[in-house]
């Protein structure tokens, strides 16, 4: 009988990254690490043991240390929730906007405490630059919102009054994703976006009463809504609200 040499098992294929890939690697690895904790708290090896590598590879990539790859990895986090407010011109405006606030709230959720960093600031990797980034998020996100309103580029750009409370609103869509991190996620997710998305439209509907541009887009808005989608349901339950209102309009006072 004769005797087989066992056969080695094969050797893992090693592949060099390439200089795009190694960055992409260190950026995902730090985006880790800042999502749960203050950029100020991580430190570079805490990065270089996260990607796997050693602590030079990222000051070969990073030289400029922390801040560097903080303002990178913020960048990268800007180009992801900024893809959050990219919505298809598709259906009842209404109802784009709860899919971007769906998006938006799980990329709340997915970073919290480096969400909380980012906005709140006061962190010492807090620069001008990083101020940058993050009001480039905000613009961006409001000609979003502009764009689903029909009021972005073309023939038709937004007027003050319309951008300053697109702009206004998504401030405060700001203000409660953070009250939402800091009451521990409640309500849930989908309720907090119910209401976002009813926030905006009682936004619209106030500056509509004395801005006629906004008059008129909130005209072309509702001729696009259905009775079941957001628009609809928020009317049904406002509308018996405001007709226990009715004795405050001048023609019902003036016939007491």
């Amino acid at each position: 009988m004769t005797s087989t040499a066992a056969v080695p098992p094969p050797r893992a294929t090693y592949r060099r990254l390439s200089v795009e890939e190694r960055r992409a690697q260190l950026l995902l690895a730090a985006l880790g690490l800042f999502a749960h904790r203050a950029p100020d708290e991580v430190s570079l090896d805490e990065v270089a043991v996260a990607a796997g590598v050693s602590r030079p590879l990222v000051y070969r990539y990073f030289p400029g240390g922390r801040q560097q790859l903080y303002e990178a990895a913020l960048g990268s986090a800007a180009d992801e929730l900024t893809l959050c407010f990219t919505e298809p011109p598709v259906g009842p405006p209404t109802e784009r906007v709860a899919r971007v606030l769906d998006r938006y709230l799980g990329f709340v959720d997915e970073h919290d405490t480096g969400f909380s960093a980012l906005l709140r600031g006061g962190s010492v990797v807090e620069t001008s630059r990083t101020t940058t980034i993050v009001d480039g998020v905000r613009r961006a996100a409001a000609d979003e919102i502009l764009r689903h309103l029909g009021r972005m580029g073309g023939e038709q750009p937004a007027g003050p009054r319309l951008r300053m409370m697109v702009r206004s609103w998504i401030a405060a869509v700001e203000a409660a994703s953070l009250i939402w991190l800091d009451d521990g996620k409640r309500p849930a997710a989908s309720e907090l976006r119910g209401w976002l998305v009813d926030h905006l439209i009682a936004l619209l509907a106030a500056t509509a009463a004395t801005d006629p541009e906004t008059a008129e887009v909130v005209n072309d808005l509702l001729a696009l809504e259905t009775s079941d989608g957001p628009a609809g349901q928020l009317a049904e339950r406002v509308i018996p609200i405001v007709a226990e209102a009715a004795h405050l309009l001048p023609a019902a006072a003036a016939s007491d």
